[in-house]
């Protein structure tokens, strides 16, 4: 699969076939992610990956539980600026749609958000955290050794779905996998698996703003 074939095809899937994924897969992916670049060669990501039971009891310990407060980091901001929030009012509407749940059906809503614990049907899940020291280039950092991670998992026929919504359980998946929440700072999950081709949430339309509103050329 080209680059240009794994960035054109990769989604957030929200709904994954019960199929297993193998460990090996897992390492050869992870093990090429290590090239992604970083400022400074810090490489400030860590992670733990959980399939099978780990992965169960952690989903019951969440399903048993309440959001924590305060939440571990704020993602929220771009909620004041109408443009963005625009954006993401879109793809919402094309998601929701897609599911056939009407906006003013708070309940299946909720539900369908709640889903996030059990990472939409993936059969394994990488949690993403790093040293609260870090500043917001790690944090850039971080997002592309992610972003490494997806694409080559579409190299390997897999998907996935970056979960900021696991840091709401912050404190209790550290509790859970043996991470010190005093040294360091949940970011994510990122599910793991094969896509339910057949799903609509998989093949709702989703928009992007145009490269010129977003990019501009000096000098050519």
């Amino acid at each position: 699969m080209k680059v240009s074939e794994a960035v054109a095809s990769r989604r957030s899937i929200r709904a994954f076939r019960d199929e297993p994924v193998g460990i090996e897969v897992i390492r050869r992916v992870l093990d090429r992610a290590r090239m992604t670049p970083s400022g400074c060669n810090f490489q400030p990501w860590q992670a733990t990956v959980l399939t099978g039971e780990p992965l169960k009891a952690l989903q019951e310990k969440m399903l048993a539980s309440s959001p924590q407060d305060p939440i571990e980091y704020s993602f929220s901001e771009p909620n004041q600026s109408p443009r963005h929030l625009a954006r993401l009012h879109k793809v919402g509407a094309s998601m929701y749609g897609a599911l056939g749940i009407e906006r003013e059906d708070a309940e299946a809503r909720e539900a369908f958000t709640r889903a996030n614990i059990f990472s939409f049907g993936a059969p394994a899940l990488l949690v993403c955290y790093f040293e609260r020291f870090m500043g917001p280039p790690q944090w850039s950092d971080v997002g592309m050794w992610l972003q490494s991670i997806m694409l080559l998992l579409r190299e390997e026929g897999l998907d996935s779905c970056p979960q900021e919504w696991m840091s709401l359980f912050a404190r209790l998946i550290k509790e859970h996998i043996g991470v010190s929440d005093e040294t360091h700072i949940l970011f994510c999950g990122l599910a793991i698996g094969h896509r339910d081709e057949d799903a609509p949430v998989n093949r709702f339309d989703r928009d992007r703003v145009p490269l010129d509103e977003q990019v501009r050329f000096l000098g050519f």
